[in-house]
């Protein structure tokens, strides 16, 4: 019986020739990630279970992301945690602010995840990885400081639904539509601890941004990892970023899979997902006009350069209307960087945006953009449950860049489509 390529990555790690559906195995990892809310816990627990070092310095990401910069007293001392500890330990790869960015666009930035790697983070957004065809999943941190301390963890081997990509994206439709509508499809435990695989013609039409939008929430869905193959695009993206030897795998013609998924590209529309779940999707036409108050732009989900694009191309020229507050965000400094000489930040500015240092930020209702009682956001955030964003009775509805730029404009939820 053939693998998928999930289970053949699962396989490798563990030494094994051939893993099966629910097995339990012990396998090495190739990184191991934590941020500025998770690490402080499993520093802790390292630093209980009586653990003096870490298992590879080179192989342990401390990314300082979600309260910063800083907050308040308390986010500063989780902080200084994290930093004492990665000083102390020699951490390769510690970003503190000014370096840092938002973890999930930082890592395939620097080069720290390549295909056929197991890369795991005390953050249920590591999924986003898949991108790259690396097996990649969120833990807790008590399996972190298991994992910096002995480079292993247990894994049971997941089910995979294979999901079949036909056709190719429409002007105005991205990635974060793709994933929006197969969330809605299947609902936000679709994928229980199963595998999203995603495969088809439809797949060399996606560019790298949008398959880690689509990879980052496969969470979302209750997947345990999303994963593309690795194909052109992927090896011209990890080019002069990953320096080390790396291993593409495919799934056999004979791999099981627990259901197949079709999703025909031609036909997908702008999509948002309304409150307060994922799965609770629309396509863009059937709540166009709902008012708004808020239009946030970034994240791990929808923060990368070519996301800022999309929403310039929508803001160029026009004003955010009148009582609503657009904040974007670039996901890391090389980011921003390249937004700058785009143009892209002036874009922003001059529309009435305001532009953001790299960070999580409001996205988990963290800082810079709380919502008041009775507010709503149009989000190109990844979750839109009660509170998600500030105040219990605030909603968050989730859009690619595109919505929230044409939203922003026109003051309510819109088509990007009937602005151009």
């Amino acid at each position: 019986m053939g693998m998928t390529m999930t289970q053949k990555i699962l396989a490798k790690h563990a030494g094994l020739d051939h893993v099966e559906v629910g097995q339990l195995i012990e396998a090495k990892v190739d990184m191991v990630l934590g941020n500025d809310i998770t690490t402080p816990v499993a520093i802790t627990e390292f630093e209980k279970a009586g653990f003096t070092q870490v298992f590879d310095k080179d192989k342990i990401s401390i990314v300082l992301d979600h309260y910063t910069p800083c907050k308040d007293i308390k986010s500063a001392e989780l902080c200084l945690q994290a930093r004492n500890f990665a000083h102390k330990h020699e951490i390769t790869n510690f970003f503190d602010v000014g370096q840092m960015g938002v973890e999930h666009a930082l890592l395939p930035e620097k080069g720290l995840c390549a295909p056929g790697e197991i890369i795991v983070g005390a953050d249920s957004h590591t999924c986003t990885y898949g991108a790259v065809g690396a097996f990649s999943t969120g833990i807790g941190s008590t399996d972190m400081a298991a994992a910096m301390a002995t480079g292993l963890l247990w894994f049971k081997v997941p089910a995979a639904i294979k999901v079949t990509l036909k056709g190719k994206l429409q002007p105005m439709v991205s990635g974060k539509d793709v994933i929006l509508h197969l969330i809605g499809e299947i609902g936000v435990d679709g994928a229980l601890y199963q595998s999203l695989e995603f495969t088809g013609e439809g797949v060399a039409s996606l560019s790298m941004d949008d398959r880690f939008t689509i990879s980052n929430m496969a969470i979302e869905a209750g997947g345990k990892n999303g994963i593309f193959p690795v194909d052109e695009k992927t090896m011209e993206y990890i080019s002069g970023r990953v320096n080390r030897p790396c291993e593409a795998f495919e799934a056999d013609p004979d791999a099981v899979y627990a259901r197949e998924v079709v999703i025909d590209l031609d036909k997908l529309e702008p999509t948002v997902a309304m409150p307060h779940l994922p799965e609770n999707t629309k396509v863009v036409s059937e709540v166009a006009g709902l008012p708004i108050n808020q239009v946030v732009i970034g994240s791990c989900t929808n923060g990368r350069i070519s996301d800022l694009r999309a929403a310039a191309a929508v803001l160029k020229g026009k004003k955010v209307a009148d009582g609503v507050r657009c904040i974007v965000i670039p996901a890391t400094q090389e980011i921003v960087l390249q937004a700058m000489q785009e143009g892209l930040i002036q874009t922003f500015i001059e529309a009435g945006c305001a532009v953001s240092t790299p960070t999580c930020g409001p996205c988990l209702g963290g800082h810079m953009g709380v919502m008041a009682e009775g507010e709503r956001t149009v989000s190109t955030t990844n979750r839109n449950f009660v509170g998600r964003m500030g105040h219990v009775t605030s909603e968050v509805i989730l859009a690619s860049p595109a919505v929230a730029a044409a939203s922003a404009v026109a003051g309510c939820v819109a088509d990007p489509r009937a602005l151009s």
